[in-house]
């Protein structure tokens, strides 16, 4: 009778254990699972300030952000217009803009505008490259003769092959920009997730100045990964904001610029 009740008791302890065992590998995978996607979520992240600032991009992601670290046609640059080549005529440059519709997102780096359709875009040497959106940055990123505008805008297209141009237009302080006004009126202070309405059709046109002497350089995006192979134009004449605009953007980003990177022997053009 002993027996008859020893192994039933046994068997119970080691389903018990079993069990146990388990639940306690149950939960150091839940434990690993929520560590690997934290370490993700982290790697992932990138600012303008601290561990996560430029100086530390390559360091974030090695493997999606190597060119930041390595790249040899890294944005923005320092523009010395005693080291331009100036070329005669107009560079191959058409620009295809019209009112269209925008939507508004702060991404937690930069307040940018979506284009809701295909209709604005610019021809470089016959290939057609279409504005994807417009963002912001203050002070401006790239500098002219060593120094820096208030704030910076670029246009950023891409064609059929995801290849991406940029225009990038220098901000000063000056008079109020009527053309912003729609977009200023509903600038998102905290990240967004979805995006805002802008009410009402924005020339994209009207945000390029009138001369549109511009410098052309081979570069690369200026945020991560990165990726090269961006062609560059910078307009020499800047447009304006007022203060107040101007302060509006910097109280939701204070600075949100890559500094300047080395020019690695590439041509600087101006037309």
């Amino acid at each position: 009778m002993k027996k008859i009740l020893v192994y039933p008791i046994l068997a119970m302890l080691l389903i018990s254990v079993v069990g146990a065992c388990s639940q306690q590998t149950a939960k150091g995978e839940q434990v690993t699972d929520k560590n690997t996607k934290a370490t993700e979520n982290e790697s992932a992240h990138w600012s303008y300030e601290g561990e996560t600032s430029p100086d530390h991009w390559g360091e974030l992601d090695p493997a999606a952000n190597i060119a930041c670290v390595n790249g040899s046609e890294q944005s923005p640059i320092n523009i010395e217009f005693s080291q331009v080549e100036t070329v005669g005529g107009e560079e191959d440059l058409q620009i295809n803009y019209e009112p269209t519709s925008f939507s508004l997102m702060n991404n937690g780096h930069t307040v940018q505008a979506n284009a809701v359709s295909g209709s604005n875009s610019i021809l470089i040497e016959g290939k057609e490259y279409k504005l994807a959106q417009f963002h912001f940055h203050t002070p401006s990123e790239h500098e002219f003769n060593g120094k820096n505008y208030e704030m910076e805008l670029h246009l950023v297209h891409k064609d059929a092959d995801g290849r991406i141009a940029v225009l990038g237009v220098m901000i000063q302080e000056g008079e109020e920009n009527k053309n912003l006004e729609a977009i200023w009126d509903i600038l998102p202070s905290e990240e967004t997730d979805k995006d805002i309405a802008i009410n009402e059709p924005v020339d994209v046109k009207t945000l390029l100045p009138v001369d549109q002497t511009a410098f052309h350089y081979e570069g690369s995006l200026t945020t991560p990964p990165c990726t090269e192979e961006v062609k560059w134009t910078i307009f020499e004449m800047p447009i304006e904001m007022s203060k107040q605009q101007i302060e509006a953007f910097r109280k939701i980003f204070p600075e949100n610029h890559r500094p300047v990177q080395s020019l690695n022997n590439r041509k600087v053009i101006k037309s």
